[in-house]
């Protein structure tokens, strides 16, 4: 007696495992669509990322595969992953170049470079590409509406560029390095000439000049 019941023990516990491990059902296009929606506009992005790329993996040729692929970009910005948001919005682009959300893929990409522009004193790679960026979204769609609020951060970006240039040429200054500071200045004035940095650097380009005569040294630019 007690072996059977031992043996209907071990059956009903097999049987409750077997139950167990059988595979979920799987959500349709449109439930996975409408839950990375939800979760997207609750702000829950690593959610919704989740339910975007599983209906990009599992239905690529959905009518809604290319809002997932687009949602995902969102969603990696909306978490300042920037690096992960511009490889989406760039394959994005490289996959459905006559889409019409191209121009505001493109205006994502130059923010998302644009939203990582640091201080004066730093690096100012970011503010490059945010430029270069936003001038082919200009060159492309001139009229788009992305267009018109590119055109805004480019001069944020000229600012910081010219800015950057202007401390740096200041600091060889400082250092009585005068031809280094006298190129920088120089390429304030020529480059970025009315972002705020203009005037001072006329005043500090003639003191160089000032100086580089005084010391009887060639006033011709050089490199640093």
């Amino acid at each position: 007696m007690k072996r059977l019941l031992l043996v209907c023990m071990s059956a009903l516990i097999l049987l409750l495992a077997c139950a167990g491990s059988e595979p979920k059902e799987e959500k349709t296009a449109q439930e996975l669509v409408q839950d990375g929606v939800a979760f997207f506009e609750e702000g829950k992005y690593k959610k919704a990322i989740e339910e975007f790329e599983t209906l990009r993996d599992w239905y690529p040729f959905s009518k809604y595969a290319i809002l997932a692929e687009l949602k995902i970009a969102d969603g990696y910005f909306n978490l300042e992953s920037y690096a992960d948001a511009i490889f989406a919005y760039e394959e994005f682009e490289q996959l459905h170049p006559r889409n019409e959300a191209v121009p505001y893929v493109i205006f994502r990409i130059g923010r998302s470079y644009f939203n990582q522009i640091d201080t004066i004193d730093r690096d100012q790679t970011n503010a490059e590409k945010a430029l270069e960026t936003y001038r082919r979204l200009v060159q492309q769609y001139p009229t788009d509406v992305y267009a018109g609020m590119a055109r805004s951060d480019m001069l944020a970006c000229y600012q910081s560029l010219a800015g950057h240039e202007y401390y740096v040429g200041v600091f060889y200054y400082k250092n009585k390095n005068y031809k280094a500071a006298k190129i920088r200045f120089t390429s304030v004035i020529n480059n970025y000439p009315d972002v705020g940095f203009h005037q001072p650097s006329l005043t500090y380009l003639a003191n160089c000049e000032t100086w580089i005569q005084s010391q009887g040294q060639p006033s011709a630019n050089q490199t640093d």
